[in-house]
């Protein structure tokens, strides 16, 4: 099929969705909010679970479990990706719609957050077997879903092509062409340039900004990369052109460091079909053991809990850019704090995949398309502006970027669900 599916990654966050609540529920009083508004928001207004029957390759039905969450819809209709994997659980596509819905207020964007999955192994899943269960997925969530009610995109281990298929499923349903129902789409379906390296290139700028503050060059820094998938191998590839010093990068087997810098664009000419190099060398080192390596900036890349309470204290870093969801636990986040290390948020940092999503939403609504350069200019102008707006306020409420930046997702989501009348607790 178009587009490689990677290596399966296990995900280590215990309990994402009360991960999201408890930072919700200091990021709240810190407002001076009621309690009415953790209430309100520390869950989805809307959850869909859905059972998929399938027909396998080898004539036998299977049965799988699938979900949607839309966590608030008061800004517009919610926006939020679709993933494939076996450890998918109710409460991560909860809390994954729950900091969706704050990406989506951090970065001005008219939607609220949502998310779906599916408990599946794509390894172990034919082509053809992935396209009945991708189309299987829509006719199941079809009546909640839609262009101006909730618009999927991919999310980890789905591709452009499996946007294709639930794309002409929604059409044969619905009797009518309608490309924004969905985004990440294939180009020739209304696709738009620069959205498959759009969340690498947005961790890139908020990296290069919290640089510039912090007076780094980004030219001669030295930075691992924890996960070496779309985005930590995009990234990796963007910093190495710059002349940062790349020292370390991960994949699902091990990882590789060279304090003088990796050979990048050999690394990436040989990856294998999952994406794995670190195979290659007998002298790979452990995802755990390359995290406590000395350098400028530490980037998880790839997936939840990586950061904890156990190794915060021994990491060297002086910047981590949660490039992942979820990549840093909220015990750690205090650790880093008292380390003086500044950690830049997943809820910003990887927010440029739904601000790219945006722009193909807005162009399919037009039925006028950008040129690449025009989508990396107004991402670079959405992303740079909300990280401002986060850092400013972080500063005015002696916070860090983490706390700060549930402050911003959600003053702008209370102020939306009061202006609709749904509740009454802020001040005029």
């Amino acid at each position: 099929m178009t587009g490689e599916i990677k290596v399966i990654e296990k995900r280590q966050l215990d309990n994402p969705l009360q991960e999201f609540q408890d930072i919700l529920e200091e990021a709240i009083h810190v407002l001076g909010y009621p309690d009415q508004v953790f209430d309100f928001l520390k869950a989805p207004m809307r959850f869909l679970e859905v059972s998929i029957p399938i027909q396998m390759d080898n004539g036998e039905t299977r049965m799988f479990q699938g979900y949607r969450a839309q966590h608030n819809d008061a800004a517009g209709p919610t926006k939020g990706g679709i993933r494939f994997h076996p450890d998918v659980t109710p409460e991560e596509v909860k809390a994954l719609a729950g900091w969706m819905s704050l990406k989506c207020g951090i970065t001005d964007l008219p939607y609220g957050g949502a998310k779906g999955g599916i408990v599946c192994d794509p390894r172990q899943m034919s082509s053809s077997e992935l396209e009945r269960l991708s189309r299987g997925y829509v006719r199941a969530v079809s009546q909640i879903v839609g262009p101006t009610k909730d618009i999927p995109a991919p999310d980890m281990y789905t591709n452009s092509q499996i946007m294709a298929w639930m794309l002409d499923e929604y059409d044969h349903i619905r009797e009518f062409d309608s490309p924004g129902f969905i985004t990440g789409k294939p180009l020739r379906l209304g696709g738009s340039k620069g959205r498959e390296k759009a969340t690498s290139k947005g961790v890139l700028y908020t990296l290069q900004m919290i640089c510039d503050l912090k007076g780094i060059p980004v030219e001669g820094m030295r930075v691992i990369i924890q996960g070496f998938g779309n985005v930590g191998s995009h990234l990796a590839l963007y910093l190495h052109e710059l002349g940062a010093k790349v020292v370390g990068i991960a994949d699902e087997l091990g990882g590789l460091y060279n304090p003088d810098g990796l050979d990048i664009p050999y690394l990436l000419e040989n990856r294998d079909s999952f994406g794995v190099v670190s195979n290659l060398y007998k002298d790979s080192l452990s995802n755990q053991e390359l995290l406590e390596k000395e350098c400028d900036a530490l980037i998880p890349a790839a997936i939840s809990g990586v950061v904890n309470n156990e190794n915060a204290k021994r990491l060297k870093c002086e910047i981590l850019i949660e490039a992942a969801n979820g990549p840093t636990t909220k015990e750690a986040i205090k650790i880093l704090d008292d380390k003086g290390i500044v950690l830049v948020p997943d809820i910003l940092a990887n927010s440029g995949g739904v601000i790219v999503s945006y722009f193909e939403w807005c162009q399919n609504n037009q039925g006028y398309y950008w040129t690449e350069e025009l989508v990396d200019e107004r991402l670079k102008e959405k992303i740079t502006a909300s990280f401002l707006n986060v850092y400013h306020t972080s500063k005015k409420y002696s916070v860090n970027m983490k706390v700060a930046a549930y402050i911003e997702g959600i003053r702008k989501i209370a102020e939306a669900s009061q202006l609709r009348g749904w509740v009454r607790f802020l001040e005029n």
